[in-house]
């Protein structure tokens, strides 16, 4: 089943079998896409939205002199580019970062299936505002931490969500991402990374090293990221990863 991350373990909104097997006879194709490829470009006509079952995507954009700014990540079982169903367009690029599995499902399919469960047009739009909460933390992150406080953060929020998936024990996970990525997400340079990776290991909060995250000290380490996990809206909390 290529949707059973979709949804899972989320609070206040569930799919129920009837409509998890519709969004499974949505899907029309299973792409295994390689690393760094670009599915969607930022101003073209868009007529699906992609499942990502396996592997890590990024949203990103360009600026003029074609360096990149990642907007957000997404991990198994994030319904990547649902704003294009209304949308049609999107305003970024949508792109992987690590070979992945993707699901592909047709707008005309979603139309259907949204006529035949009424319902999931909450549990869709519920998805959506996910990711905008995700990307609030982000400018948050952004804008008020400094840089070991960002990567903390990070590592923190993709640990809550590849638990929320069944990827992560709580303090333990794969993150199939290099030193460069994480600055670029967290808008370091690849000097200043190495140092703050350093420093989170020397300080006994956690460890990335051969694409393992390993948390220490979960609850040293969102204190030390200012990370409440409350936005994600998981049913159940990472293990001991969320402030209060």
């Amino acid at each position: 089943m290529f949707s059973q991350r979709f949804l899972k373990d989320k609070r206040g909104v569930k799919l129920m079998p009837p409509e998890r097997a519709a969004l499974e006879k949505a899907i029309s194709e299973v792409r295994h896409v390689p690393a760094r490829t670009t599915l969607m470009r930022a101003g073209h006509q868009v007529n699906e939205s992609t499942l990502l079952v396996d592997g890590i995507m990024s949203r990103y954009i360009d600026d003029r002199n074609g360096l990149r700014q990642l907007v957000a990540i997404h991990v198994p079982g994030d319904f990547v580019d649902l704003h294009a169903f209304p949308l049609k367009v999107l305003e970024h690029d949508v792109a992987t970062m690590t070979p992945c599995t993707v699901a592909v499902v047709p707008h005309a399919a979603l139309e259907v299936l949204l006529a035949d469960f009424p319902e999931m047009n909450r549990k869709l739009w519920f998805a959506t505002l996910i990711d905008a909460a995700i990307h609030r933390a982000w400018l948050f992150r952004m804008g008020r931490l400094d840089a070991l406080g960002k990567v903390a953060h990070f590592l923190c929020e993709t640990n809550a969500r590849l638990v929320s998936a069944g990827l992560s024990d709580g303090r333990r996970f794969d993150l199939d991402l290099t030193q460069a990525d994480l600055a670029e997400i967290c808008g370091l340079t690849s000097v200043h990374i190495n140092r703050v990776v350093r420093q989170l290991r020397d300080e006994g909060l956690c460890a990335f090293r051969s694409s393992v995250v390993e948390l220490f000290d979960p609850e040293r380490l969102s204190a030390r990221g200012q990370f409440k996990d409350a936005y994600l809206y998981n049913e159940k909390a990472a293990n001991a990863v969320s402030i209060t």
